[in-house]
């Protein structure tokens, strides 16, 4: 008994002993503030890349069938670009013949239909545009067998 009433009381002692040591230690410290700095980057735009495909539909004629082209923008950048509008016209110097020159004049583009908004790095969308050949009440002879040039302009 002598012997647990000694180890009881050796217990009891080096717990308060480290009870007081850790329990009534203080711990000092600076209190600080402190600035740093730091970067990001943002990247650029990139032109959309536009391809066309062949026109669809009948040949076009004076006051005759339309034709349609289907065409592809693509975002070829790193970062997501917004497509706002897709405008397509005739060069407007452009002309086949000398007498009554083909022209821009006798043709009508139409607006370009294309879903408008974000892309992202790699994506494209589809879209199209019709071509008509106005009817001037006029000789068009030099409009015969021509290509039509177009020229997409995607922003």
């Amino acid at each position: 008994m002598a012997k647990i009433a000694g180890r009881k009381k050796r217990i009891i002692v080096t717990t308060a002993v480290l009870a007081a040591v850790g329990g009534g230690a203080a711990f000092a410290y600076w209190s600080s503030v402190g600035t740093g700095s730091g970067q990001a980057g943002t990247g650029t735009s990139v032109p959309f890349t536009v391809v066309s495909q062949a026109a669809t539909g009948g040949p076009l004629s004076p006051g005759g069938p339309q034709q349609t082209v289907a065409f592809t923008v693509t975002n070829p950048g790193s970062g997501v670009q917004n497509l706002a509008a897709v405008d397509v016209a005739i060069p407007a110097d452009w002309s086949v013949g000398t007498t009554l020159p083909c022209t821009a004049a006798d043709f009508t583009v139409g607006t370009a239909s294309v879903t408008k908004g974000a892309i992202n790095p790699a994506g494209n969308v589809q879209g199209t545009v019709t071509v008509t050949m106005k009817n001037l009440a006029t000789n068009q002879d030099s409009c015969k067998g021509v290509t039509v040039p177009l020229v997409f302009s995607a922003s």
